[in-house]
């Protein structure tokens, strides 16, 4: 399955080479198209911060994907779900800590949407018809989330969900999370920018 790759080209420098990633093992189906953006917040006139945290296993993944996305100021690295005392990567990888591996996305919605990020992170950064794991990594701390700062995030991350659920181009429903946005704890300094300090393409090295 394919998405429009001409919708997201001025959003997108170095994730548009990997749009397929997700459908193509997710259906041995006809290629087809991603929906757009369902419900999108208006973009500002004036350049500015705001910031969303997606989660869909291993962070270092997710992470990659969105710094490579213009418009997108910062992604970092991080925990979110439970509480500051196991907001730690050892206990967080136990699974036992309310926490999901996640990533803060800072970004500025005069050069990209947050329908656009919703867009990728349903079709780049993960799949997210998975329960409590990506790939090899099982756990709760490998389940897909959106952590939302305000009802105009709440209401676009859940019909976009909608959205893609209805289309009828999945195996299995939409496993994602949509919550309220806790305290985000950033995670340890070495998680930082892993990949590309390691010069890998994926998260199992």
């Amino acid at each position: 399955m394919m998405l429009t790759i001409r919708k997201l080209a001025p959003v997108v420098v170095l994730a548009a080479v990997a749009l397929t990633w997700f459908y193509t093992r997710a259906s041995a189906s006809a290629p087809v198209t991603l929906p757009a953006p369902v419900v999108d917040l208006p973009r500002p006139a004036e350049p500015g911060r705001q910031t969303v945290v997606f989660a869909g296993g291993c962070f270092w993944g997710i992470e990659a994907v969105f710094r490579h996305v213009k418009g997108v100021m910062e992604a970092v690295s991080g925990y979110a779900g439970g509480a500051a005392a196991t907001a730690q990567y050892e206990l967080v990888s136990e699974g036992n800590t309310g926490h999901a591996e996640s990533v803060r996305v800072t970004f500025d919605p005069a050069q990209v949407s947050l329908g656009q990020l919703l867009q990728i992170f349903f079709s780049v950064a993960h799949d997210p018809t998975q329960v409590n794991r990506q790939g090899p990594d099982y756990g709760s701390q490998y389940r897909s989330a959106i952590f939302f700062h305000s009802p105009e995030q709440e209401a676009s991350a859940k019909k976009s969900k909608a959205a893609l659920e209805a289309s009828g181009k999945l195996r299995r429903p939409v496993a994602t999370e949509i919550t309220a946005a806790g305290t985000f704890w950033r995670a340890e300094e070495y998680h930082q920018k892993y990949l590309e300090k390691r010069g890998a393409t994926s998260c199992h090295i």
